[in-house]
């Protein structure tokens, strides 16, 4: 953890671009109001991003949206000496479904566009869930999903959903392109697995199986736009008659520094009839994987307890969804 770095599970003070974080990029300042002077470019492709950002280093940060970079430099809590704005490459603004390939999501497409797309929300209505809670009607106009996964914020609520839905991670740079598995992407508060000069281009989503279902629920202290306390998002394939499970993926918010992806917890329903007595222990193995702190949002005991809660709520709702309901 670098000197300085703010660990609490909620905080927006991460890496809130689509680019590395550093410490050093935070820096404090006493009422800002303007933003310091910045050089802007908006590349064209993905190859002159990718050599717009090898060639600057850590002094170029990436902006999808930037609902919370711009809000940030104006605060004087973020220096950003060159802001690269990759709203205009087209691959980053795909948004397909195929029946038997899945779903691309380009790190740039605007929250608002995957719930308005009728043929994604059916399909992925846990990836919905998600999407309706990253911050009000006006917000989502701009933020991305890219860019929620990116900052690797504890308390993201985009990053449970896609990790339930077997998520993979697009990634292009100067020595071409990799994937990755969306549990592997954030690595520690604000910092995610993107080296100097790679971006996230996409997030591809399995096809749904025939009896699957997902869903995603958080707690917050309020009725909407607030930081969750916990996070939970599970998803389920039953079988042909709906009464066994034949697996799971359970993934967990703001009970850890990045978030959790608890395997045993949906490990443990594969194969089991579906009943009260498997989700419990299903939610106990979840609670068992989260390791949360106290802060001003909860404490332990409470995240705990809250872990369990929505585990179990998740699952039934997946479950119902999965039996077509």
């Amino acid at each position: 953890m670098c000197p300085g770095q703010d660990t609490r599970y909620g905080s927006t003070d991460y890496n809130l671009s689509l680019d590395r974080e550093s410490s050093d990029a935070i820096i404090p300042r006493a009422g800002g109001v303007l933003l310091e002077p910045f050089d802007f470019v908006s590349p064209s492709s993905i190859d002159e991003a990718v050599k717009t950002l090898a060639s600057s280093g850590d002094q170029a940060r990436i902006m999808a949206g930037g609902t919370d970079m711009l809000v940030q430099m104006r605060a004087g809590r973020r220096t950003a000496p060159l802001v690269v704005d990759i709203k205009g490459i087209p691959e980053l603004n795909a948004l397909t479904y195929d029946a038997s390939k899945g779903l691309t999501l380009g790190a740039a497409v605007p929250c608002y566009r995957i719930y308005q797309d009728a043929t994604v929300s059916a399909a992925y209505p846990g990836l919905i869930d998600s999407a309706f809670l990253i911050g009000g009607i006006q917000i989502q106009g701009r933020a991305t999903v890219g860019g929620n996964i990116c900052n690797a914020a504890p308390s993201g609520d985009a990053i449970p959903a896609v990790i339930a839905l077997s998520g993979i991670c697009n990634i292009a740079g100067p020595n071409g392109t990799r994937e990755l598995a969306a549990e592997e992407f954030c690595t520690a508060p604000g910092r995610n697995a993107l080296e100097n000069g790679e971006i996230l281009v996409s997030i591809s989503i399995p096809a749904p199986q025939a009896k699957s279902g997902a869903s995603y629920l958080r707690f917050i202290p309020r009725n909407e736009m607030d930081i969750a306390v916990a996070g939970v998002g599970s998803s389920v394939v039953l079988d042909a008659s709906g009464q066994n499970f034949v697996s799971a993926r359970i993934s967990l918010a703001s009970v850890a520094p990045t978030p959790v992806f608890a395997k045993e917890a949906g490990d443990s329903l594969a194969g089991k009839a579906v009943s009260e007595e498997a989700i419990q222990q299903a939610s106990e193995l979840a609670q068992a994987a989260a390791k949360p702190i106290s802060d001003m949002r909860g404490t332990i005991r409470q995240r705990t307890h809250l872990i369990g809660v929505l585990t179990r709520r998740t699952l039934n709702i997946a479950i119902e969804r999965a039996r077509g309901g």
